[in-house]
């Protein structure tokens, strides 16, 4: 019968290449058990610790940690099961990298201010459902306590959509949407304003004057497009197309203050930067049409 070889740790270590402090830890973990000791008390191994350093050295270079590397290894865990969920974490650091990529991007073309270098920091860092809390903690504040069934109330739903992860490559674009709505949200002023439409837009009451906002966004849109006052004699001629001639002064008044209370540019920055994130594309802004029709509204006297 053939005598087995046996290698000492320096021999395993030229042999494989790997450091003997490196294999000695290995040793003391659990990791790679010598196969037995010289009489001087010396660490040897046999072909099978040869093999098993292999697998253990490759495992490593591929950036497992030994606690998984000890599963396989145990036969608790198959190398499949293992190298699936690596690659899971593999691509987490990758989009990480990416949107840190992205960020360095932003950095490189100026320095901004401490506030927006700390939150392209913290963002480059949030996972996917940190970001969606930071969105859903607005939206629960803007419409705490508000008819869940009154009409537009599904805003509140349309409010948290995000993207469940940036693009594996986000553009500058997307990383400057994600630092703009971060700021925006954090806003006091801000969530005040988007909490009053949240509130007036619950309240159903039937004195609320009533408009087609269609015939708005299309004459006020033109008349915005073409500059035209609101207050001109050629301005209340478009309003005239939006709204019955013989309304009254009282109920323009009152129209206009309705008008204003769901018009903000910040809001509808809002739903441009959703837009970005999302791949919608930007929609046409409605707040200039609207703020025009409001003006045309109380130039009666």
């Amino acid at each position: 019968m053939a005598e087995t070889t046996l290698l000492t740790i320096g021999q395993l270590a030229r042999r494989s290449g790997v450091p003997v402090r490196t294999i000695r830890f290995w040793s003391d973990e659990g990791i790679l058990p010598e196969t037995d000791r010289s009489v001087s008390n010396y660490r040897r191994y046999d072909g099978r610790a040869v093999a098993r350093l292999d697998l253990v050295r490759t495992l490593r270079e591929l950036g497992m940690g030994l606690e998984d590397i000890r599963l396989v290894l145990e036969r608790r865990r198959s190398v499949e099961e293992v190298a699936a969920s690596h690659v899971q974490a593999i691509d987490n650091q990758i989009r990480a990298l990416r949107t840190q990529r992205a960020v360095c991007t932003l950095l490189a073309r100026g320095a901004p201010s401490a506030r927006k270098a700390a939150l392209m920091n913290d963002l480059a860092r949030l996972s996917a459902s940190e970001r969606q809390q930071m969105i859903d903690e607005f939206v629960d504040a803007t419409f705490a306590g508000t008819d869940p069934d009154a009409p537009g109330a599904g805003i509140a739903a349309n409010m948290r959509t995000l993207p469940t992860e940036l693009p594996d490559d986000p553009t500058t674009e997307q990383v400057e949407a994600w630092v703009e709505l971060a700021e925006l949200v954090s806003d006091p002023a801000f969530r005040a304003r988007a909490r009053e439409m949240a509130v007036a837009g619950s309240e159903t009451g039937s004195d609320q004057p009533q408009f087609d906002p269609s015939p708005v966004v299309e004459h006020a849109g033109t008349a915005v497009a073409d500059g035209t006052a609101p207050d001109s004699p050629e301005g209340q001629a478009v309003l005239a197309r939006i709204i019955d001639p013989g309304m009254d002064a009282a109920a323009r008044d009152q129209l206009a203050a309705t008008i204003d209370t769901f018009t903000d540019r910040r809001v509808h920055r809002y739903w441009d930067l959703l837009g970005i994130l999302n791949g919608w594309g930007r929609a046409p802004s409605q707040a200039e049409p609207f703020e025009w029709f409001s003006a045309a509204l109380r130039a009666h006297n």
